[in-house]
């Protein structure tokens, strides 16, 4: 984790360069003596801009910590009421629900609520959604036909698409879904199809992108990524890329709306700024820059998508149940639920897979057969008890100290 400090501008006037001055253009406000801590679990580059514009208009000095989503929320369980937080921002809401169920969130005010739809915040009022990521199929336009594209995810287990399907298995944003997956369906289902991806040939990759552009030169014919991956390579590559996006059925787990979510801490001392700030990642210009910064999905009420997507339909699953699960079950349920995603990468080696390190495999390195681990392999990785994630955790953070680095990223040897 790293920690970082933006203040405002203090004496001569000042304005901002690059990406934050797409969101404010403004003169920056004269200093204030009002401050703002966010854990954010949303990249550095993507933040940073939002978290300088909203220093500079208002006049508030934010400090940031920037690590993982499902660190962090480890990292504030662990800290309770003596955490600096005041905002804690989450790439999906599974780490938010396994804080709301320990009570660590506080309601967030109403008017800020009002900014987004029902369905793009909890229930209780603890956390709202600010940007989505839809799952869908990339495919080969050359290789694959209008009439063979499935209704549903279930539908790649059939033999038509025997050796035709790529899956990024240890990929964050997968595993995210796949949690959902398991939540929704049961461990049963949830092994079961992955395994019959398995035997049907499914092709493992490393990361969404690398699906989508292998797709786009018809290395593969199909496979699972984030909506946005498409627009961006085909941006890029221009008429040299031969894919595109098909969406599920509307109410298919494979068409799964993943949130990013936003909360305020319990025991935040700055509420209000705490608030102002959900309300500024809501406002148009910030919305408008994370739509055309990444192609996610804005979810503040009245802004319209970037011209390059396409429009979320009314019956998505990811604006129903599918996408939030309400966050209502027992909090033993919501902890599941943030912890499986992060042992899953942990187990997996994310970070170090498969550049830099061979993964076993049914006897064989997954950097040269590119080959998906069985179901009860996967679905193990993310069952590590609690106390061992815990335990593992401290050691990591033991060893960060002794190194005398904090930027947990850079730590992938142990």
């Amino acid at each position: 984790m790293t920690v970082a400090t933006i203040a405002a501008a203090c004496g001569s006037a000042r304005t901002l360069e690059g990406p934050a001055a797409q969101i404010f253009d403004g003169d920056c406000a004269s200093e204030t003596d009002r401050q703002l801590t966010v854990y954010s679990g949303r990249t550095e580059n993507l933040i940073q801009p939002v978290l300088d514009a909203f220093a500079c208009e208002t006049g508030i000095e934010v400090a940031v910590r920037w690590g993982a989503s499902t660190d962090l929320a480890l990292l504030l369980a662990e800290e309770g009421d003596r955490t600096a937080a005041d905002v804690y921002l989450s790439r999906s809401p599974g780490p938010v629900g396994f804080l709301e169920g320990k009570g660590l969130l506080r309601t967030i005010d109403s008017d800020v609520l009002g900014l987004v739809s029902e369905e793009n915040r909890s229930a209780s009022g603890t956390w709202v959604g600010f940007t989505g990521r839809k799952r869908v199929l990339v495919y080969n336009l050359d290789n694959v036909a209008g009439s063979e594209l499935p209704a549903s995810v279930f539908d790649l287990t059939g033999e038509r698409f025997r050796g035709r399907v790529a899956i990024p298995a240890t990929n964050g944003s997968f595993v995210d879904w796949f949690t959902v997956f398991r939540t929704q369906n049961g461990d049963d289902v949830a092994a079961r199809w992955l395994d019959e991806m398995v035997a049907n040939g499914a092709r493992y990759y490393p990361n969404n992108r690398s699906i989508v552009e292998a797709a786009g030169r018809g290395e593969i014919d199909m496979g699972l990524v984030n909506h946005y991956y498409q627009y961006q390579v085909a941006a890029a590559s221009g008429d040299d890329h031969r894919a595109a996006n098909w969406e599920f059925a509307g109410d298919d787990i494979g068409s799964l709306l993943i949130i990013t979510a936003a909360t305020v801490t319990a025991s935040s001392s700055n509420g209000d700024s705490a608030n102002e700030f959900i309300a500024y990642l809501l406002g148009e210009p910030a919305q408008s820059y994370f739509s055309g910064e990444t192609l996610e999905y804005p979810l503040a009420a009245g802004v319209a998508p970037a011209d390059e997507q396409d429009p979320i339909p009314a019956d998505s699953s990811g604006l129903g149940i599918p996408l939030h699960l309400r966050m209502q079950g027992p909090a033993n349920r919501q902890y599941d639920y943030v912890q499986q995603p992060g042992i899953a990468q942990e187990r997996a080696v994310v970070h170090e897979f498969p550049q830099k390190k061979a993964h076993q495999c049914d006897g064989q390195e997954r950097t040269e057969c590119r080959k998906l681990c069985s179901a009860k392999d996967f679905v193990q990785m993310t069952e590590r008890p609690a106390a061992l994630v815990h335990a593992l955790r401290r050691e990591k953070r033991q060893k960060h100290q002794r190194l005398g680095q904090w930027q947990w990223q850079e730590l992938h040897k142990w």
